[in-house]
């Protein structure tokens, strides 16, 4: 137990002596994406507003499809775009992550250059897309339906348990795709298969019952049932509910960035 403490105050003392550095890669990283390009980083803004219309072109005019039973026309797009940027934001770390510290060798031969931080890099470029995602979702939400539950200020509790959660598996699969070169090809199986294994374009309930535990299997139906249920239906979370969330994330996260450290030895060698 004393050991695990000692893990978990350690990765958070890494981050803390260097949040400035973390902050300077994040910024770089963000720019770094769409250098070159005419619009910049106004394709972080452009993107989510196309798919968005296209989503709710698509679902609310031409299906007509509806979320269960009655709602809004809009509801579906709206409800689907909900749990499609928290998965882009999911999607976005892991399938960065199995080249993250290949494409950055320079950095981890390098002694002095803590490389821990630089899964937290990518989770934050992710966030600061969230964010984006997030507002615009907020702007159509209130222009076609109406204002959000006022239970959506929490979102930021659901957010930040789900960074680590995610920070802890690009933690996980950074280091292992330094070893093992099938690591890209398998994450992006993985997140395709992902995409269509959760609650994003559909219900829960639509799934026969035999089949809808399963679905609390993968980490990220959580995240966006509880984000919908603050944000969309205006219901409570279960305090029970979030705390196995929580307190999840935090062992993923640990678990990651120990078998992060256990690997880092032979970076250098292989890279």
């Amino acid at each position: 137990m004393y050991k695990v403490d000692k893990n978990l105050i350690s990765s958070i003392s890494i981050l803390y002596k260097n949040k400035r550095l973390i902050i300077s890669l994040t910024r770089r990283d963000i720019l770094q994406r769409y250098q070159g390009s005419l619009l910049g980083v106004f394709w972080s803004i452009l993107t989510p507003i196309v798919m968005l219309a296209i989503y709710t072109f698509i679902f609310s005019v031409v299906f007509k499809a509806k979320w269960g039973i009655g709602g809004d026309k809009y509801q579906f797009s709206m409800l689907l775009f909900s749990g499609l940027i928290l998965f882009n934001f999911f999607s976005d770390i892991l399938s960065r992550s199995p080249e993250l510290l290949v494409s950055h060798s320079n950095y981890v031969t390098k002694v002095i250059f803590p490389v821990e931080i630089l899964p937290w890099v990518i989770t934050l470029s992710a966030l600061f897309n969230f964010i984006l995602s997030f507002i615009i979702w907020f702007i159509f939400y209130t222009l076609l339906i109406g204002l959000p539950a006022l239970s959506v200020i929490f979102t930021p509790a659901i957010v930040i348990p789900f960074c680590f959660l995610c920070c802890g598996l690009s933690y996980i699969i950074s280091a292992t795709g330094v070893y093992l070169k099938d690591t890209n090809q398998l994450v992006a199986l993985l997140v395709t298969a992902m995409m269509f294994l959760t609650p994003i374009f559909y219900p829960i309930s639509a799934l026969p019952e035999k089949y809808q535990v399963y679905m609390y299997l993968n980490p990220i139906t959580n995240v966006i049932e509880m984000f919908r249920d603050i944000a969309i239906y205006n219901n409570s979370i279960t305090l029970n509910g979030y705390a196995i969330y929580f307190f999840s994330s935090a062992f993923i996260y640990l678990l990651g960035f120990l078998w992060f450290q256990k690997l880092r030895k032979g970076f250098s060698d292989v890279l």
